[in-house]
């Protein structure tokens, strides 16, 4: 696949053409297969994702001045996403008035990764500050310094979770490329993140756990044995790019080990694909999705196994890899009317048209389909973070 291509002729301008709102401000994401806006309410996750997709795409990919005006036109609807105390909401109407506000700081993470691409896209110094000030409070959300109104009673079920570690990990990688004087803190978070993921009980011999106990157990509960093959074929390759960034040995090889767990555990082997969950003692998962296949769990598989194929040349990964292209290629892009399905059923068919909602938007595909431009372009995943 020429991703390059792809990327400019397809991808990007599916959400250029149809979901750029710039009468309101923002982007809508409730996109039909068509591309037509099917819902009003728009994702504070995608405000700041596609702030950062768009001004990604203009940094290292093209200098379209369309990126840059889609770019700008979210960036300036961020204030309207924001809430008095720091805090940003989870969906907004179209004018950018609240509807819900979520204990997650998701949006927060997204919002200084693509208030910083813009940054570097722009040199607008109100940008750069926008950038600190979104990832400050998202931090605080982290280690608690500002208080959130836990998920399950912290006194009868000690769980800490994997993917907020993984986001702040990528938020920090993404904040210490900045041209600024806080270079330090966030390279000694990223290190923490990184410390968290590989010795905080998470990674075992059997798999990447999405939950663990606070004192770095297992703990035997469905809880406890549910396994993202996304999110774990994600963190394999978070880890493998902080190993380039840092020279880390121990980093790179723990991405590798991850892969090697997930595959067996998440891929479909009658139908091809990853799985959406699975419980890694062979347990009954709770989660009724949990066989279908997801766009984004795919991307993040692709990304994992190039990665791998490079580090290690090991033509095993770049055999799995081409695999997954294959597979991508044709069951979730829709050659008829662009972009990609988001969810099939188990044995591939098409469970939901749509193109866009809620959670699904322009950030995982362009952002593989930047990935592999550079790592074919290059060979090496560092690059993309510069």
């Amino acid at each position: 696949m020429d991703y390059r291509k792809e990327l400019l002729k397809d991808i990007l301008p599916f959400w250029l053409k149809n979901a750029i709102d710039y009468e309101n401000g923002g982007i809508f994401t409730q996109l039909d297969k068509r591309g037509t806006v099917f819902g009003n309410e728009k994702s504070v996750w995608f405000q700041g994702r596609a702030l950062w997709t768009f001004s990604k795409a203009y940094n290292i990919i093209n200098k379209n001045p369309e990126f840059l005006r889609a770019a700008k036109c979210i960036y300036e609807f961020l204030p309207k996403c924001t809430d008095t105390d720091g805090r940003m909401f989870f969906t907004v109407t179209k004018e950018g008035k609240p509807l819900q506000k979520r204990r997650y700081y998701f949006s927060e993470t997204f919002a200084a990764i693509g208030c910083a691409e813009f940054y570097k896209a722009t040199g607008e110094k109100q940008a750069l500050y926008d950038a600190q000030e979104y990832f400050k409070v998202a931090y605080e959300c982290f280690t608690g310094v500002r208080k959130n109104e836990p998920k399950i009673n912290p006194e009868n079920c000690k769980f800490k979770a994997l993917s907020p570690v993984m986001i702040m990990l990528s938020t920090a990688q993404t904040m210490r490329n900045l041209d600024c004087d806080k270079k330090g803190e966030y390279d000694r978070i990223a290190k923490e993140c990184l410390d968290e993921i590989l010795h905080g009980g998470f990674l075992t011999d059997l798999a990447l756990l999405e939950n663990v106990s606070t004192e770095k157990s297992f703990v035997n509960s469905p809880t406890g044995r549910i396994v993202n093959p996304g999110h774990s074929m994600e963190a394999a390759w978070f880890l493998m790019l902080e190993g380039l960034l840092t020279n880390n040995e121990e980093a790179l090889l723990a991405g590798k080990k991850i892969i090697d767990l997930t595959l067996p555990l998440g891929l479909d082997k009658k139908h091809g694909g990853l799985i959406a969950f699975t419980d890694f003692l062979g347990m009954p998962p709770v989660q009724l999705e949990w066989d279908m296949k997801l766009w984004w769990p795919q991307c993040e598989t692709i990304i994992a196994l190039k990665t791998a194929a490079l580090v290690f040349k090991d033509k095993k990964y770049e055999r799995l890899c081409k695999k997954f292209e294959n597979y991508c290629q044709k069951y979730f892009i829709d050659k008829t009317d662009g972009e990609w399905y988001g969810y099939l059923h188990n044995d591939n068919t098409v469970s939901n048209t749509l193109k866009g909602n809620i959670f699904k938007g322009p950030f995982h595909i362009p952002r593989l389909y930047m990935i592999m431009t550079v790592l074919n372009e290059t060979g090496n995943l560092a690059d993309f973070s510069k």
